[in-house]
């Protein structure tokens, strides 16, 4: 394994690189702070605007006059001492602040004198108030300093609102590295690192109630290590029965040819590095503990990051397990917990007392102290993109912050994405895959139902929704006692509805809406207005299917037909087919965690699967088409990674566990699937993109404004050389709830496609766009792309900040820019 820190080829080489900035200020006599590359810039931006430096923070308190730090040395008076004049603390009187602004030409430090008064409170990573451009604003202090390289005067702060400090020195780097990475700002990125304040959980004495108590190594946040244990050296293992956590871990790690090394180099507080291609089974919750045991057996944190809250749970369960788990219990950061609870879970790892950390996106920032590993488990799923700005990936946080902090990074899943597959190809990263003697041993039975022998045995095979194939496996898994999971890809009853005749959708005739039905006693309506269908007039249908008073646009045809079946019409198939069976099912409604190991039918969509107790005996992949066919550049890859999670749930073949894949078995990711493959299936996506110069080999930058916004973006960016700007093209925007209302509740009835609905719809896209201002209503929002070659993508970020900034300075229109989306168009 490499344990090096070697700059992340094609990964940004500058936004990597955090601590080659300074801050330029010349605050030398500093000790008390962030420092480096938080508060670069700061000295720059004041020297060219003085006038409107924001380092002024806006006019000087009425009640008297403000105090001038000399350049270099100890602060001193302006002039003569005014009564009632601001008195300054005595050490470190210069307060660098980060403000709250979603500005992208104010995006920098700023300095503000500290009171004397506030001398005790206002510390590095500490919560402020401001006077910032006539109005106070939040911020967050990131070094005292001796003084200030501003020439003119500077204002105090107005509030200290806490003395907790909540932004360590490691997170402040990684913030400003996340911004710079994704266009964005450094404070939009803190609001994803730092949860909002609770007074009561922060005046609660540390380490009271909660999952974890403070261990014997734990110590105030920010404070020295021990004595003779150094950040990144292995320290003092603390371990509950005294064994090797690497000897320990091994003999799950086995079925990677160099899981064991992997394990040895962390309990020796080395750095590796690595992408790992989880067995089939249930053993990665497992395997996630053994490595964090490992890591903390050096004396140092382990930081988890899964998708969503049941996997928390079992990771969470699976180091509680182990004899380290119990010694050091892990914290468990959960997106459903309360402001309060999860304001109480921050501090305890800000103040160094939860070495192991496991959470769903946002704790991807979670302070821990002395980082040794950060752990993303299926790196591929939707959940790690944050949704918010900057709109970075889990991902690329993990290997800025192992980049950063010097700790090994493990990035998981069954399949992981091509961005992972990147690492790996250029060196950054290992290669952590099982074998194939342990891939036969732990496999379940994967059975297309397209074969040639199927055919001949069932010649609708291809085209039925639940072929024989399906039905035999499903019946000798109950036989057996045995629970059945079925994977449909769509949720409801009757999402999508088509024209009988020519099999176009079927649209609402008052907002063009899609038709669907939520259950079998439910009219059809439509899905965004509610309005139902008309009933059937008199006379025969044309078209073969359900007749109705509806008209096909195209066809003329009156008949309509379910073209997506949903999970509760599954279930509802699947108990007249299968009777006296219990069916349950698991979705975005009702979520199951685990399902006993008794003969049930477990209707699932995708990421919703439960766990069965010893496995289940047959898994059903069904509509294969519906999520091979969606237009995206990830259909393939997504889909292979969806279906590899539900079979890893079956028992392995040799137990009699089968999986049947409802899809044509010349596609790519089902042969993957057959030969439980996918990190071959990956390496040729990753060929075939870069040949047509696709992400991860190239990086794209989606933005979307008005088109005023977007002509003035383009003029003020400097793009790299060879930068493509392809569109732009509409946004499709669809009316919210309220719009949406049905008639009767607000709504006119009886109105034609394109007419109230569809002007609503384009009127809340002009006034929701990001470019909305004089004339916006008239504008709808569009998009463009830009896309550059992946050594460029640096260059690129700086480019669109510094033009998004010159249209913050002279108020233009706004813009949304979002860098490696992971939908394109």
């Amino acid at each position: 394994m490499d344990d090096g820190s070697t700059v992340i080829p094609g990964l940004d080489d500058d936004s990597v690189g955090i601590g080659a900035g300074s801050s330029g200020t010349g605050s030398s006599g500093s000790s008390d702070g962030l420092g480096g590359g938080a508060t670069a810039g700061t000295a720059g931006a004041a020297r060219r605007r003085p006038a409107k430096s924001g380092t002024t923070g806006g006019p000087g308190p009425r009640s008297g006059e403000a105090v001038k730090p000399g350049r270099g040395g100890r602060a001193r008076p302006a002039g003569t001492r005014k009564p009632g004049a601001v008195v300054m603390a005595d050490e470190l009187p210069v307060a660098r602040v980060v403000i709250d602004t979603p500005l992208v030409h104010l995006d920098r430090p700023f300095d503000y004198l500290v009171p004397a008064g506030m001398a005790a409170d206002v510390v590095a990573g500490s919560r402020v108030r401001v006077r910032f451009a006539g109005r106070l604003v939040d911020g967050i202090v990131l070094e005292r300093a001796v003084s200030s390289d501003h020439d003119g005067r500077l204002a105090p702060l107005a509030r200290a609102v806490s003395r907790e400090s909540v932004l360590s020195e490691p997170v402040a780097r990684l913030a400003r590295a996340v911004a710079d990475r994704y266009a964005g700002t450094m404070a939009d990125v803190l609001r994803l690192a730092v949860p909002p304040r609770h007074a009561r959980a922060e005046a609660a004495a540390p380490g009271k109630g909660g999952d974890t108590e403070p261990t014997a190594q734990s110590r105030p946040a920010g404070g020295p290590p021990a004595e003779g244990d150094e950040p990144g050296q292995p320290g003092k293992p603390d371990r509950a029965d005294g064994g090797d956590p690497a000897d320990q871990g091994a003999g799950v790690w086995s079925t990677c040819a160099d899981g064991p090394a992997f394990l040895a180099a962390l309990a020796g507080g080395g750095a590796p590095r690595a992408v790992w291609w989880a067995p089939p089974g249930p053993s990665w919750p497992e395997m996630i503990a053994r490595a964090v045991a490992a890591a903390t057996a050096s004396g140092r944190g382990a930081l988890v990051v899964v998708p969503d809250h049941r996997d928390v749970d079992r990771v969470g369960a699976a180091l509680a397990s182990l004899q380290a788990g119990r010694a050091m219990p892990p914290l468990l950061l959960r997106a459903d917990l309360g402001p309060e609870e999860r304001y109480r879970r921050f501090l305890a790892v800000r103040r160094g007392q939860a070495p192991v950390v496991v959470g769903t996106r946002a704790a991807v920032f979670a302070p821990v102290d002395r980082l040794g590993l950060v752990v993303v488990w299926d790196d591929g799923d939707d959940l790690h993109a944050e949704p918010r700005a900057p709109y970075p990936h889990t991902r690329d946080v993990a290997v800025l912050r192992a980049q950063a902090e010097r700790c090994a990074v493990l990035i998981g899943g069954f399949s992981p994405s091509v961005e992972a597959e990147a690492l790996v190809r250029v060196g950054w990263a290992g290669r952590l895959a099982p074998t194939r003697e342990a891939v036969r041993g732990l496999a379940p039975r994967v059975e297309p139902v397209g074969s040639d022998f199927e055919a001949s045995i069932d010649p609708a095979a291809r085209a039925a929704r639940l072929p024989s194939l399906a039905v035999r496996a499903a019946r000798a898994a109950l036989a057996a006692g045995e629970p059945v999971l079925v994977q449909v890809p769509r949720r409801g009853y009757h999402p999508s509805i088509a024209c009988a005749r020519c099999r176009r959708p079927a649209r609402c005739r008052a907002c063009s809406g899609p038709l669907g039905r939520t259950s079998a006693a439910a009219a059809l309506a439509c899905r965004w207005c509610g309005r139902p269908v008309p009933r059937p007039v008199d006379g025969p249908g044309r078209g073969g299917g359900e007749p109705t008073g509806w008209h096909c646009a195209t066809c003329g045809g009156n008949q309509l037909r379910a073209s997506v079946t949903g999970d509760r019409r599954t279930a509802e198939e699947l108990g007249r087919a299968f009777p006296g069976v219990p069916v349950r099912t698991s979705g975005r409604d009702s979520v199951l965690a685990t399902v006993p190991a008794e003969p049930a039918l477990v209707i699932s969509t995708p990421g919703a699967e439960p766990v069965a107790d010893g496995g289940y005996g047959a898994v059903l992949l069904l509509d294969g088409w519906a999520l091979l066919g969606r237009p995206d550049l990830r259909a393939g890859e997504e889909t292979l990674r969806r279906w590899l999670a539900a079979a890893a749930l079956a028992r392995p073949g040799p137990g009699g566990g089968r999986v049947v894949v409802a899809a044509d078995i010349g596609l790519g990711p089902v042969q993957a699937l057959v030969r439980w493959d996918p990190a071959l299936f990956v390496g040729r996506e990753a060929d075939e993109r870069a040949e047509l110069g696709f992400p991860p080999a190239s990086r794209v930058a989606a933005v979307e404004g008005t088109p005023a916004a977007l002509d003035d973006l383009l003029a003020a960016a400097t793009l790299p050389e060879g930068a493509e700007v392809l569109g732009p093209v509409p946004v499709p925007v669809r009316p919210s709830a309220r719009e949406r209302a049905p008639a009767g509740e607000g709504a006119p009835a009886g109105e034609g496609a394109g007419g109230e609905g569809a002007a609503v719809g384009r009127q809340r896209a002009a006034r929701s766009s990001p470019g909305a201002g004089i004339g916006a209503e008239e504008q709808e929002p569009e998009r463009l792309i830009i896309r550059v070659r992946r050594q460029q993508g640096a260059e690129l970020a700086r480019a669109l900040r510094a033009a998004r900034g010159a249209l913050d300075a002279r108020r233009a229109g706004r813009v949304r820019v979002q860098l490696d989306p992971l939908a394109i168009g």
